[in-house]
């Protein structure tokens, strides 16, 4: 019954959109191809910060190590190289989504994505969405959520790019990226690999990181063709296998061996007039692990996952209005060690409203319902207005409600002194945020305030018989502040960019009053470049506070102060070809630091690049 009232909802808000008056303009091709739409426009009045192409050369491999000194989320690594999760104001690594392609990659067995398993540098941007956003992209957009966008260039002709790196560790990267763009055809495809020992010292000891080795390759590729003057299909495709040993400790040395597998598809068909647009997209998600408690042996534990999904978007154009009204399918199947045969379905709803009351005044309405075949979803709603007070100020306010779906490993875990728990209920958040923005000629300054409140929080906890279960058992509000700094001034030959962002942050358990594990009170990273000609030196620099380590906050980790430091030279083009040579130094000044307890991070290390485009 519930079903069929979300699926009957949903066609009327369809059915709402068709019967609105005129537009005057025509929409652009550049909007048709954008596979997120919902993020240019319904995300108005929330943080929004594109990370470009020219920054992922400076900023490591990984999504951890791009994001760690551009942006203000906090990562905890088992080890460099190893399972990497996220903090995103005050809340877990379950509560950020990750989406690529305007669809949810959050694992369907634990919840969250491992950051060390993304490559940025195969996408066309990277968006970091601050604050709830579970209205546009579900279960775990709850802190926030980071878009990965694949890109289609037409009539951009045939362009390559080889990069290669050396570095401490013996470690080796070696990625591809060619793009074709005619008229009417966009092809593009993207392989990177990478390889290290890792054995890193660990700072004050005698030992190294002897079980920290790593294997990574990662195929990225997209072909959009445009059928007709209104219509265009799109096809994306990404595969991530990863080869890893585990890290041990400061105190136990590990001999684990971990490989993942994922696996994402998706088709999207396209139509559009001068009113509309409207979107279908088909996919399939594979994710798999095996953990090898002894590399030694053959003996592993698995878990393995596939989703079929459909969703439906369509969205219609007034003159000063936007209506978008989606439908999603989707069905999971996941098996493994610990996990029975578990399978979920779920239909949503979803109705994106935005209104420009006038060129300084503009808000929006979002609402969502999930129907969910194995617990209850609750009713899900964003509100979210900007308005320009002065001609360099706007300020910006957003409201929501936002949920987390209990994973597999949630609901489904059997194992020894532990099980999951079919009673468990979703996570809801409630949360309030003001923005302002001052820009004057080339200085711009923000200042965001926020408060969040989180019911039903799941964590796992030992039963009255001691058995580890998950349960809905605290109560939680995060609140914060977060002011960020952007400069850029060029005079003939020279450019300066500077940017830099500081972040205040509480997470309290309201039962004890006390922080939560491994939230940072204080925050700040800057990063500023300067370029002279062909010669380009910059900066990274990040101070991360201290971080309880226990429950009852008696134990934690002393803040730290990295910095990088690094120097890139165009060389004049031979013949068309390109040549960016680059050298960089990490943990410039040595600092013995970790993110996670007893697990130290690298010492003094260095990369080589050499970046050839023709």
């Amino acid at each position: 019954m519930e079903k069929k009232r979300i699926f009957l909802f949903s066609l009327v808000l369809l059915a709402i959109a068709q019967v609105f008056g005129q537009r005057d303009s025509v929409i652009v091709l550049d909007e048709v191809v954008l596979s997120d739409a919902k993020l240019l426009h319904f995300s108005k009045g929330t943080k929004v910060r594109v990370v470009n192409d020219s920054v992922y050369q400076k900023s490591g491999t990984s999504l951890t190590d791009l994001l760690r000194y551009n942006s203000n989320m906090y990562f905890k690594e088992n080890g460099y190289g190893m399972v990497s999760s996220a903090s995103f104001r005050g809340t877990n690594a379950q509560q950020t989504a990750v989406v690529w392609n305007g669809i949810n990659i959050n694992s369907q067995l634990t919840g969250q994505t491992d950051f060390n398993t993304l490559i940025p540098g195969n996408y066309g941007d990277v968006v970091v969405r601050s604050g709830g956003g579970s209205v546009q992209y579900g279960s775990g957009a709850v802190g926030g959520t980071i878009l990965l966008n694949d890109s289609f260039r037409f009539n951009n002709g045939w362009k390559n790019s080889l990069q290669t790196n050396y570095g401490s560790f013996n470690t080796s990267k070696l990625a591809f990226n060619t793009s074709l763009g005619k008229e009417k055809t966009s092809f593009h495809i993207g392989i990177n690999h990478i390889a290290s020992d890792n054995d890193y010292k660990y700072l004050g000891t005698n030992v190294r990181n002897e079980n920290g080795a790593y294997d990574q390759f990662n195929l990225n590729a997209n072909i959009g063709i445009i059928l007709s003057d209104q219509q265009i299909i799109k096809l994306y495709h990404n595969t991530f296998s990863g080869d890893r040993d585990f890290s041990g400790t400061l105190t136990a040395p590990a001999d684990e061996n971990y490989r993942d597998l994922n696996h994402r598809s998706l088709i999207e068909l396209s139509s559009f007039n001068e009113r509309k647009v409207s979107r279908l997209k088909v996919g399939h998600l594979y994710e798999r692990y095996r953990y090898f408690p002894n590399k030694q042996r053959e003996e592993f534990s698995f878990g393995q996952a596939n989703t079929v999904l459909a969703n439906y978007d369509y969205k219609y154009q007034l003159k000063k209005i936007t209506l978008n009204g989606i439908i999603d399918f989707s069905s999971i199947w996941a098996k493994g060690t610990s996990i029975e045969n578990a399978q979920r379905n779920f239909v949503s709803g979803t109705f994106l409203f935005s209104h420009e009351l006038s060129d300084k005044l503009s808000y929006g309405v979002n609402l969502r319902q999930e129907v969910v075949s194995d617990f209850d979803s609750p009713f899900l709603f964003s509100l979210n207005s900007s308005y320009e007070v002065a001609k360099n100020y706007t300020l910006a306010i957003n409201a929501s409600k936002n949920h987390r779906i209990p994973t597999f490993n949630d609901l489904y875990w059997t194992g020894a002194g532990a099980s999951g728990n079919l009673e468990v209920l979703p996570e809801t958040s409630w949360q309030v945020e003001l923005g302002q923005t001052v820009a004057v000629k080339n200085i711009a300054l923000s200042l965001n305030a926020y408060s969040i409140t989180t019911d039903n929080l799941i964590q796992w906890r030992p039963n009255a018989q001691g058995i580890w279960m998950a349960m809905n058992v605290q109560d939680v509000s995060q609140y914060g502040l977060e002011l960020g700094f952007d400069w850029k001034k060029k005079w003939e030959n020279q450019n300066v960019a500077w940017e830099s962002e500081y972040s205040f942050t509480k997470s309290i358990d309201n039962s004890t009053k006390n922080q939560l594990l491994y939230v940072p009170e204080h925050l700040l990273r800057s990063n500023v470049a300067y370029q002279y000609k062909k010669l380009v030196a910059f900066y990274q620099f990040l101070y991360n506070g201290s971080v309880y380590t226990t429950t009852d906050n008696s134990d934690s980790l002393p803040s730290y102060t990295i910095g990088n430091i690094g120097l890139d030279y165009h060389w004049p083009d031979i013949s068309g070809i390109k040549f960016i040579f680059g050298l960089k130094v990490n943990n410039l000044f040595n600092k013995n630091y970790q993110n996670v307890a007893y697990r130290p991070m690298p010492n003094r290390n260095f990369q080589l690049q050499l970046i050839t485009k023709f």
